[in-house]
């Protein structure tokens, strides 16, 4: 009897293992018909986010090329000074239409759009100078204990050098979006505490180059900036306009804020930036980025006068040209940790 019992029993159990197994049946499809219609509609949503980015880019190809040309024409045809000025202020807007559509624009498309704007900032650079008053002649003499290093003098906007006083160095032509003509800056120094003040910037481009150890201040709104061949410098700017590009530099601090940061051939930096658009390295190693924390009186006038949003600030947001595996960081530029983020100036 015990045994039929537990027989019974058992079969019991067995059915109603059974019962449940068959009840789990409809669970199981219902679950993976909805995790199918899931997919679906995953793939559905990206077909649909890539359409409206093509359109976005379609939109953007489309106002770039009317704007760059409006601007080209501008400085071919630029006779006077108000005609420059309206093609800077369209070249402004043109790089406010670059900086808002960086989230959705390929590589290759923000790289030729930042190009393109190089080659215009450079134009419009060449054009004000063409229209500067000529300086007048005058008989300099030659001084026998010249100094090797040269500081290079700034001069207001538009306005003549004084007689006597080399106001540019030589012309330099290069990438980086700046004109073929330097104003202002310092050159062939070591060991230097140097600055320069904000009626001496202001809109002004600067050249940083062939630097060792030296410590650097820019207060105040400067247009462009460019910084080559420097070892172990510590510069701090204000407000960068519109572009800052750095050069075959090493073990070097800089502090800026800008519309486009490009960094070529530099090693062993740290950067604390804040740029409206996305930086660029290229042909780097050992480059760390952190915020910008620089403060000095004045500051806030200088944002104004700069034209940039102070609330937008893409610091960790960097393409590496040398680095096109998608998803995998770049083993060229990385994040200065937080212990770390000290300028050490003294």
């Amino acid at each position: 009897m015990e045994t039929a019992s537990c027989s019974a029993a058992a079969a019991g159990n067995g059915n109603v293992g059974s019962q449940r197994d068959r009840s789990l049946v409809p669970e199981r499809l219902q679950k993976r018909e909805q995790e199918r219609q899931l997919e679906v509609e995953r793939r559905k949503q990206k077909r649909q986010n890539q359409e409206v980015e093509e359109e976005k880019s379609d939109f953007f190809a489309a106002a770039f090329a009317r704007e760059r040309a409006a601007v080209e024409d501008l400085l071919e045809g630029g006779e006077s000074v108000e005609q420059l000025e309206e093609a800077a202020a369209r070249l402004q807007g043109l790089q406010k239409l670059l900086n808002d559509s960086v989230l959705f624009l390929a590589a290759y498309e923000l790289r030729q759009g930042q190009e393109a704007m190089a080659r215009l900032q450079a134009a419009l650079a060449d054009r004000r100078q063409q229209l500067q008053p000529k300086k007048r002649f005058a008989f300099k003499t030659r001084r026998k204990d010249a100094a090797s290093a040269t500081k290079v003098d700034c001069a207001a906007p538009g306005a003549p050098a004084a007689e006597g006083i080399q106001a540019s160095s030589p012309p330099l032509k290069g990438e980086g979006g700046f004109g073929s003509s330097w104003v202002c800056g310092f050159s062939n120094l070591k060991s230097q505490v140097l600055e320069k003040r904000a009626e001496e910037l202001h809109q002004q481009d600067v050249l940083l180059t062939e630097l060792s150890n030296c410590k650097i201040r820019l207060y105040g709104n400067p247009n462009t900036l460019r910084l080559t061949k420097a070892r172990s410098c510590t510069v701090l700017c204000g407000p960068v306009s519109t572009s800052v590009f750095l050069e075959d530099c090493s073990e070097c601090v800089l502090a800026v804020v800008c519309q486009q940061l490009r960094v070529h051939t530099t090693r062993d930096t740290r950067i604390f930036l804040q740029v409206t658009s996305r930086a660029i390295v290229e042909d780097c190693n050992g480059i760390q980025f952190a915020p910008y924390t620089w403060s000095y009186p004045g500051i806030d006038k200088d944002f104004e006068g700069s034209g940039l949003d102070r609330n937008k600030n893409n610091w960790n947001d960097v393409d590496d040209f040398n680095w096109l595996a998608r998803g995998v960081a770049s083993p060229n530029w990385s994040i200065l940790p937080e212990e770390e983020r000290m300028i050490q100036w003294d």
